[in-house]
């Protein structure tokens, strides 16, 4: 088949245009600018330069190449900064999602484009209510919070307009395997803390086996919505040591809720503590799915060993006696400030006692 895939020079695109041209398919591969259309053809796709927010380049790109298929993965997510409105940080995003959505299914069909698969996402999407594993056909959640609330509508949206065009709605886990994942670096840092009990159940993906079940999921043309994500929905409490551990950082830290409310908002919480994972029964049945990395366990490991090792620091040795002031006894574990020991060691901070009105300095009864 000729497959056009919009976003070719994505995390997930750059995995998935070498496995079509592994099983014998033709790939278009859509970019933003020239550095990434080069980067597109060297892949061995066909490169083109395209603004999806262009309905007409839109369709001139679709009838001109004749696609026997098209794949929509484009976002807008490289390099952004997310915050904690994720209807801010996914703005872009979410227009690539709705008009550029729409733009390519009007192509779609005007050039009698049969096969039509476009990225969805699995992650925070599903009612936080019963069991911790969710299915395609569990409901998703009806209040959604603060800062989300686009968002959620948008990939609503999405799932709709794909499904209703005969298409297919692929709901990804979290994806990982790229060195350059978003999530590393707060790891690292020990940014991205347990929140209370570390109960919120997330699902992953590694690239590979998400560009995978794509390859398969556009051969098969089975129209309707399919959760790929690995067998293993985990807490935090339990993944987030882990990947940690594979990066060779320290363990992550454990906050309460009201503190996770003040520097993540109320979706860090909810993601934290409620989020409900996915099941990937469906997929593997319906699409013969086979994944490489069952496990975010393995595959952690698998993806991010050289980085670990790479950070290794080498022993050193001062010359003569140590300054008191470098002595490992004057700093925190991090090299920070004493005192910080207990939130450093990832111990939990005890729950903050709410504060009375009257009991706020310049109140009345302040002022008694």
């Amino acid at each position: 088949m000729r497959v056009f895939v919009a976003g070719a020079s994505g995390a997930i695109g750059t995995r998935l245009v070498p496995q079509l041209i592994e099983r014998g398919h033709e790939v278009i591969g859509t970019s933003r600018s020239p550095g990434s259309a080069e980067r597109v053809g060297a892949l061995g796709a066909q490169p083109i330069i395209l603004d999806l927010l262009d309905p007409g380049a839109v369709r001139q790109a679709v009838l001109e190449t004749g696609p026997d298929a098209i794949i929509h993965q484009a976002t807008a997510l490289a390099n952004v900064r997310f915050s904690k409105n994720l209807d801010r940080s996914f703005a872009q995003t979410n227009r690539l999602r709705t008009e550029g959505t729409d733009a390519l299914l009007a192509a779609a069909a005007e050039a009698g484009v049969r096969r039509f698969v476009a990225q969805s996402f699995a992650s925070y999407r599903y009612a936080r209510v019963g069991g911790p594993v969710k299915t395609e056909d569990d409901p998703l959640d009806p209040t959604p919070p603060a800062g989300m609330h686009e968002t959620a509508a948008v990939m609503s949206y999405l799932d709709q307009a794909v499904t209703d065009s005969g298409g297919v709605a692929l709901r990804y886990g979290g994806f990982y395997g790229a060195l350059n994942d978003g999530l590393l670096e707060p790891v690292r840092k020990r940014q991205f803390p347990i929140v209370a009990s570390g109960g919120g159940v997330f699902s992953f993906i590694h690239l590979d086996d998400a560009a995978a079940a794509t390859v398969l999921a556009v051969e098969h043309n089975r129209a309707g919505i399919y959760n790929i994500v690995d067998d293993e929905p985990a807490p935090v409490r339990e993944w987030l040591p882990t990947l940690a551990a594979a990066l060779g950082a320290k363990p992550p830290r454990h906050v309460p809720r009201w503190l996770a409310r003040l520097f993540a908002g109320e979706v860090g919480v909810i993601l934290g503590t409620e989020a409900r994972g996915a099941s990937n029964a469906k997929a593997k049945r319906e699409l013969g799915w086979t994944l490489r990395y069952p496990s975010w366990r393995d595959g952690f490991v698998a993806a991010y060993a050289g980085l670990r090792d790479a950070r290794r620091p080498r022993p050193w040795r001062l010359r003569g006696s140590v300054p008191a002031s470098l002595d490992e006894g004057h700093l925190g574990p991090d090299g920070g400030w004493p005192g910080n020991e207990r939130a450093h060691e990832g111990h939990d901070l005890p729950e903050r006692p709410p504060v009375r009105r009257d009991e706020l300095p310049g109140s009345s009864r302040d002022a008694r």
